[in-house]
């Protein structure tokens, strides 16, 4: 094994948050089509309301 240094590791932040918005983007059109838009726009609602809270907890 060589003794190298190590690197900086790479800022995968703006990926995973481009992941999450897709991600929620279709888990909502999946709700929206077996539930209707009420449902998905009721989904919505809650989740814009709680990670607000959530973060505030912290």
């Amino acid at each position: 094994m060589q003794n190298r240094p190590t690197g900086i590791a790479p800022d995968y932040t703006l990926p995973a948050l481009v992941s999450l918005g897709v991600n929620l983007f279709l888990w909502l059109a999946v709700i929206w089509a077996v539930a209707g838009f009420g449902a998905a726009l009721l989904v919505g609602a809650l989740v814009s309301v709680f990670i607000p809270r959530r973060k505030q907890r912290r």
